[in-house]
């Protein structure tokens, strides 16, 4: 996980210097630029990782980290996660009141970009890496619960920044997504998932 956010950091350095920001404000290409590279550094990692760990290919890579056909029987287990997460939120909203979370959409300028980078880049680097990688690897010395949280707890660590009340949430959120990949053999459901949560989050804003 170090690597991965190390990677996505170190690749998105270069538009920051290009950038150069006077008041600590980017500037619409660099946020881009420094979106796109932490979704590449979540890929390229777990691929690496998988690569050295028997993969010789791109698609043996993928199918290591859980990116599998999955079938029929998956989708009452998605419905499952959806109805589950939506009574955790539910229930944490009437308690703490809704999370809030900082828009970063309109950071990223046209809308064709806001939909690349947080329905389809995100979701699909952060299953990979999050579930694929890091709940696949704890998986293998850990029981499902015990990987799963862990899973989620780093998911939900890694969104401080954007809004601390929102943490919690997204705990459960990757916790779920983690037992669901345990329960279909892939990521794919997750990830479809994490599209349509951040889809709403997107519409939302």
């Amino acid at each position: 996980m170090l690597l991965a956010l190390g990677a996505g950091i170190a690749l998105g350095i270069p538009a920051v210097i290009v950038d150069n920001p006077s008041e600590g404000d980017l500037s619409t290409g660099a946020n881009v630029v420094v979106q796109l590279a932490t979704a590449l550094g979540f890929l390229l990692v777990p691929m690496a990782i998988a690569a050295r760990w028997g993969a010789s290919s791109v698609g043996q890579a993928l199918k290591r980290l859980g990116v599998r056909k999955f079938h029929a029987p998956a989708l009452k287990w998605m419905l499952a996660a959806v109805g589950v997460y939506l009574l955790f939120a539910g229930i944490y909203a009437a308690i703490f009141g809704a999370p809030e979370q900082e828009d970063i959409a309109e950071s990223f300028g046209a809308l064709p970009l806001q939909i690349l980078l947080i329905a389809i880049a995100a979701p699909i680097s952060e299953e990979i890496c999050f579930r694929g990688m890091l709940f696949g690897g704890l998986r293998t010395r850990m029981p499902r619960i015990a990987a799963a949280l862990v899973s989620g707890l780093l998911f939900g660590a890694l969104h401080a920044l954007t809004g601390i009340s929102a943490v919690p949430p997204l705990i459960a959120f990757g916790f779920i997504l983690a037992l669901l990949y345990e329960k279909t053999g892939s990521i794919v459901p997750g990830i479809l998932l994490h599209m349509l949560n951040n889809s709403v989050a997107l519409i939302g804003q």
